[in-house]
């Protein structure tokens, strides 16, 4: 079997992400011609699928200070998250975001180098970590990312979770079943939490930390398990190795690299064009 290189950057993707490069700086006065943007993005992808630290990036894909100043260049204009969201409106287009079932959760990762957003690892003593939250729609795509430190508890990133969400919410009443469910781990079973879904228009569907379960938590005959969509998405973002550890001593930095991961992962999901 051939081996896969999940770093490559095929033209159908290129063409994708061209139109949203940002504008290049004037360099009226002269100077070394600039990197293109394709190899600079081709560098940006190898980093985040293998991993490696940046001045170990190999000469022939360019100068590891050049990329790295693209690649921030790049995060100030807010290039990353708008290549989500445009990966997310093309696949709501071709494929269709599946708003009905929705599921947050959160993970943890170490983060030894990382100033802001990062806190003690309660399950990895007490070394600093960061941990990210998401929700994504019923299929598992990805809709909204937020971290912040290891230590601090799911419930409470959900309420900037759900208000996180980069592209335009149904409005209420949209969706033929009309609620909007959303499934939680036990780690969210509280009341102020369903009052958080609750007020954004979401019908909260929480596993119960006692093992007696209430009865309106109860699964429906015939239901099938939703929350685990959420845990197979942070599962294929973890194959972006740059997110394995956080390395990044700038949240932005970081936040930019998991954008990047999601939108690569929404447009694998997207229809090859015939």
């Amino acid at each position: 079997m051939a081996r896969t290189k999940p770093w490559t950057v095929s033209d159908e993707f290129w063409e994708r992400v061209e139109p949203l490069v940002p504008e290049a700086p004037s360099h009226a006065r002269g100077g070394r011609p600039r990197v293109p943007d394709r190899k600079a993005f081709e560098a940006m992808i190898y980093v985040l699928r293998t991993g490696i630290q940046w001045n170990a990036l190999p000469r022939e894909m360019g100068a590891s200070s050049t990329v790295h100043e693209r690649f921030q260049e790049w995060e100030r204009a807010g290039f990353f998250e708008e290549l989500w969201r445009a990966g997310l409106a093309e696949y709501d287009e071709l494929e269709g975001i599946e708003w009905e079932w929705q599921a947050v959760d959160g993970v943890m990762t170490k983060a030894p180098l990382g100033r802001a957003a990062t806190g003690p690892n309660p399950t990895d003593r007490a070394k600093k970590g960061v941990k990210r939250s998401m929700l994504t729609d019923g299929n598992g795509i990805p809709l909204a990312v937020v971290v912040d430190g290891a230590n601090r508890n799911d419930d409470k990133l959900l309420a900037a979770t759900l208000d996180g969400i980069v592209v335009a919410r149904p409005a209420s009443g949209e969706e033929e079943e009309g609620a909007e469910h959303l499934c939680l781990d036990a780690g969210y079973d509280s009341e102020a939490v369903r009052g958080e879904a609750e007020l954004r228009g979401y019908e909260a569907h929480i596993r119960p930390r006692d093992k007696e379960q209430r009865e309106d938590e109860k699964p429906h005959p015939g239901a099938k398990a939703r929350r685990w969509v959420v845990e197979r998405t942070h599962s294929w973002l973890n194959r972006s190795r740059r997110l394995l550890v956080r390395w990044e001593k700038k949240t932005e930095n970081y936040l930019a690299f998991v954008h990047l991961a999601c939108a690569q992962l929404i447009f694998s999901k997207l229809p090859v064009s015939g």
